[in-house]
């Protein structure tokens, strides 16, 4: 069921991604750049864990987890956050939490095509991506 997610995914679409920087917090400088860079976002598997790389001109980073797991995570704009990710209904559900504050990622794949959904509160921004 997860081999699906794996792969190299190329950013080929992206919507409301800045109203959901701002919700986060994210600085004006940072959210120019990132409104702007393709990221490139690699899922492999060692064994049970997961490992999810984002890898970008502005900056790359790298999640290692194991499903059913919560582990401790520092975010691309370097949020300090408890996460845990889920498989749900076929997707990849990965919640963020800080600060009493919670965000959502989900992940789901149709074809070669992978669809990421964030949610923070009422803010929602998708982003669509290609296998390469």
């Amino acid at each position: 069921m997860v081999d699906k997610f794996l792969g190299t995914w190329l950013l080929v679409e992206s919507k409301n991604f800045d109203d959901y920087m701002k919700g986060l917090g994210v600085g004006f400088a940072t959210r120019q750049i990132a409104n702007v860079t393709k990221p490139t976002t690699i899922i492999s598997c060692d064994g049970d864990v997961f490992v999810l790389q984002t890898q970008s001109t502005f900056k790359n980073t790298e999640v290692k987890f194991k499903l059913n797991e919560e582990f401790d995570e520092i975010t691309a704009d370097d949020r300090k956050v408890k996460s845990l990710v889920t498989l749900e209904d076929g997707k990849l559900k990965h919640v963020q939490k800080w600060d009493g504050k919670e965000t959502t990622l989900l992940r789901e794949v149709n074809d070669n095509k992978l669809l990421l959904t964030l949610t923070l509160g009422e803010i929602v921004s998708t982003r669509h991506y290609e296998k390469a």
